[in-house]
Formats: structure tokens, sequence, C-alpha cells
């Protein structure tokens, strides 16, 4: 899909959710959060969790965090994430443990097989991407609420007086 019609595609969708702005903005920010941090095999699983807990809209948070967690995105994701980590914990992680472990990654197309690598490189990595993750994460998901929030509070009011108009003709 190219980038002009997945953003409209997004759009739509954003513009099809029904329901009250904060729990959608709500949705959205988690979506962004979980979408940021580099828990990829885990985010759907973690995003319902999440917004069914907090009573965030499940379907905005998933739509947020496909927009913001996709291929296209995973690479800078994980290297900043990386980067943030290993500046505020320092020689957990280097270059060369990641380098190695992506050319394994690579050629193993089985996802058990993923898991166990990845388990090779240990809870100290774990910490650094995590770390810079979250750390990622806060700005992305603040500023979607707030965004968002503005965004489905003006449809909300729009429907509103359309919904207003078509009553009182």
């Amino acid at each position: 899909m190219k980038p002009k019609r997945a953003a409209k595609y997004y759009y739509l969708k954003f513009l099809r959710l029904q329901g009250d702005p904060h729990s959608l903005a709500l949705g959205v920010a988690l979506g962004l959060f979980v979408g940021t941090t580099p828990t990829i095999p885990f985010h759907s699983p973690l995003i319902i969790i999440l917004a069914w807990l907090l009573r965030g809209n499940i379907l905005a948070a998933l739509i947020a965090a496909a927009v913001i967690s996709n291929p296209l995105t995973w690479l800078p994701q994980y290297y900043f994430a990386w980067r943030v980590g290993s500046w505020l914990l320092p020689g957990h992680l280097t270059w060369h443990r990641i380098h190695g472990l992506l050319g394994l990654l690579t050629s193993c197309p089985d996802f058990r097989q993923s898991l166990s690598l990845l388990k090779q490189l240990g809870l100290d990595a774990a910490a650094v991407m995590l770390l810079g993750g979250v750390l990622l994460a806060i700005p992305f998901a603040c500023a979607g609420y707030l965004l968002s929030f503005k965004f489905f509070r003006a449809l909300r009011q729009k429907r509103l007086e359309k919904h207003i108009l078509k009553r009182n003709p």
C-alpha cells in the first residue's frame, strides 16, 4: 500500500470510530505507547489488556499501533530505543551483540526459534531496549492523546451539529 493511500485509509478508519472522545483518545495514546515500545510479538495482547483495564477504546488503540508500528518504522524504533537505553544503561548492549543476533534472526523463520535467540541476549539487553522504548513512547503517547482528543471532540461536535440540523431543518 502506498504511503498516501495508507494515510487516507487510517484517517477514514479514525473518522468512523464511535465513542467518547476521552476513551478514543486514551485508546490512541495506549496504541502509540505500546506500538513504540520494542515488544512486537506482544503488541496486540498488551494493547487489548491495557485498553480494557484503563477503559480506552480497543479498536482506536489497535489502529494507532498499526500506524506507528509497521515494517517501515520497526528499524528506527528499535535503533532509537537501543540508543536511548544504551545511553542510560551503558555497556549492557553493544552493537556487536545486536549485529550477531540480527544475522541469526533473519535466517530463522520459526517464531519459537526467534524467541529462543532473543532470550540469549538476556535481561540486560531487554532492560536497555525496554527502558529506551518506554522513554521514546511517553512523548508519542502524550502528544497522541492531546491531538486525538481535540480531533475526536471536534468530530463529535460536528456530528452533533449535523444531527441537530437534520432534526430541525
